[in-house]
């Protein structure tokens, strides 16, 4: 493995190839990779048969038809689903997801991982998810608006502060938390805010909740970076997406770790300089224009080659099957952080792992998430709400405290940091549901 420069530069073209590199063209079912990384962890601590049957497949799940009146007066039929995977250690909780490429396996997978997720921070809740197959770049306001409440409208039977509590995720905002709030409220005859976490303040939301997923990223790769004797001041770092989490990952990293981010993208392009990206005004750019690509004082590049840089931290925060057997062997970061849900597969978490790289796992590295969202519901339920510096400090006691748990079993089980972690939260999910007599 290679160790950062000052001053990396892209890799235009792939230095290894390998069977996988030129068979595998197409990304891999995401809803197969949970269940491999399941099946693999349960049979390092010989779990019971029946327990990993139930764990293998969701609890109950909901698909919908979703009529919505479009601007031109057409009513378009969008699909979508909510996932109910596991809820044995308390109600469910997970995001809800807008995306063209939206699947069902896809949201099964993402449920699954919320499951394991809760579980390696020890957030008594379980494992929920959902999505809707639409383009939300390609809708106007109002016809997000009459989504969402629809959405609601289909699913709200499943929801409930001691059901399942939904948040935002790819492409939904506080704001169309905001509406759905409002929709489930309305549908209950009272106000019932709690019901959905990430919601705009004014409605119940919490403080620190903007840049919690990327916050708890970051407290991760600092305390990675600890075990290593790597001190992050002035490395680099690369940031593969640059929605919500990415770009608060960028703002952190050079505020709290005093990092240097030299490369970034998003869906339309990538840009990279050796000195460093502006936080302040890569932002202000995106917002102008719609995506980081053409910023000035940048060059262009692939996601292929952002993912390539020899840089100290790449943080992976787009979509699923990014880090595969196809380039796995051409990472020369030194720590991985998946901010990103699923961005890396089987086979590459065993060629990084060979290779020395350290990677913080999605169930970890992004549940600062879901940890913020979870003070929410305690918020809404007491109807108390806390100084953001109080949130900070609890989600840092979170995010420290299960970091070191899973280094822990990655030590005494000689495995790889997600496998480690799948130790840690099926354990956890499978005590709950013997002492419940599930199994």
């Amino acid at each position: 493995m290679q160790s950062s420069n000052d001053h990396p530069q892209p890799v235009t073209e792939p230095f290894v190839l390998d069977a996988c590199s030129t068979a595998r063209s197409a990304k891999e079912n995401p809803f197969d990779i949970a269940r491999r990384q399941l099946d693999d962890a349960a049979s390092i601590i010989g779990l019971d048969a029946e327990v990993l049957e139930l764990l293998r497949w969701p609890m109950r799940e909901m698909h919908v038809t979703i009529p919505v009146k479009m601007d031109d007066g057409s009513v378009h039929a969008f699909h979508g689903f909510r996932v109910q995977y596991n809820d044995a250690r308390g109600p469910n909780k997970g995001g809800i997801r807008f995306h063209p490429d939206e699947t069902i396996d896809t949201v099964r997978a993402l449920a699954a991982w919320m499951t394991w997720k809760t579980a390696v921070l020890d957030i008594p809740l379980g494992g929920a998810k959902g999505g809707v197959i639409c383009n939300p770049k390609a809708m106007s306001p109002g016809e997000l608006e009459r989504l969402s409440r629809s959405y609601i409208r289909q699913v709200g039977r499943l929801l409930g502060l001691e059901k399942d509590v939904p948040a935002p995720d790819v492409y939904t905002t506080p704001q169309i938390m905001a509406w759905m709030a409002d929709e489930y409220s309305f549908m209950q005859g009272h106000n019932d805010f709690g019901v959905i976490t990430g919601k705009p303040l004014a409605l119940g939301g919490s403080l620190g909740r903007g840049d919690a997923t990327a916050r708890g990223g970051i407290i991760c790769i600092r305390e990675a970076a600890r075990m290593l004797g790597i001190d992050l001041t002035g490395k680099t770092a690369a940031i593969n997406g640059y929605g919500n989490a990415g770009a608060f990952a960028h703002k952190l990293a050079v505020e709290l770790l005093g990092m240097k981010v030299v490369a970034v993208s998003d869906s339309k392009g990538g840009i990279f300089n050796p000195d460093g990206l502006e936080h302040t005004a890569l932002t202000e750019y995106k917002k102008r224009t719609g995506s980081v690509a053409g910023f000035p004082g940048s060059t262009s590049l692939t996601d292929t080659a952002l993912l390539e840089l020899d840089v100290t931290v790449l943080i992976p925060a787009a979509l699923e099957d990014e880090i595969s057997c196809r380039n796995a062997r051409n990472i020369r970061a030194s720590i991985v952080a998946e901010l990103a849900n699923g961005p890396t597969t089987p086979e590459a978490d065993k060629i990084l792992h060979e290779r020395g790289i350290y990677l913080i796992p999605d169930l970890l590295c992004n549940a600062g998430g879901v940890t913020v969202s979870y003070f929410e519901m305690v918020q809404n339920s007491s109807g108390w709400y806390w100084e953001e510096e109080s949130v900070h400090r609890q989600l840092e006691k979170k995010m420290t405290a299960a970091i070191k748990t899973v280094h822990q079993s990655a030590v005494q089980y000689r495995v790889d940091n997600r496998t480690a972690a799948m130790i840690v939260a099926i354990r956890r999910v499978a005590e709950a549901m013997k002492l419940r007599g599930w199994v």
